[in-house]
């Protein structure tokens, strides 16, 4: 799983939350630039993705992910999940803060649909 999060604090607590949940995890990446790079290197089960990152808007990146079939949930404290909903129908959409066992339930679903 990779997780990209550019508040560093909100990002260890989701990589903490799911890798404690059994999922290995990669990041949290800060930035669009290391994210992509990581999953360059290694294509992830599934990404949890913040819509904006240090560098910028995420959606190439989630663009890239759903083409290659790769689930994504989007978290983030900007745009709703309706909003998200919209541009992304396929994808999954949390709102910030979100809670641990919504997150889990998240991956879940992400991972049932894999």
């Amino acid at each position: 799983m990779l997780v990209a999060e550019d508040e560093m604090i909100i990002g260890h607590d989701l990589c903490d939350t799911v890798s404690e949940a059994g999922y290995i995890v990669e990041g949290p990446f800060d930035d669009l630039s290391s994210a992509m790079l990581a999953y360059q290197k290694t294509k992830p089960d599934i990404a949890i993705l913040d819509v904006q990152l240090g560098d910028g808007i995420v959606y190439p990146l989630a663009e890239q992910m759903m083409a290659e079939d790769v689930p994504v949930i989007f978290h983030s404290g900007q745009l709703t999940p309706e909003e998200v909903g919209r541009r992304f129908p396929k994808a999954q959409a949390l709102s910030k803060p979100c809670p641990p066992a919504e997150v889990i339930h998240s991956v879940q679903r992400a991972a049932a649909h894999n």
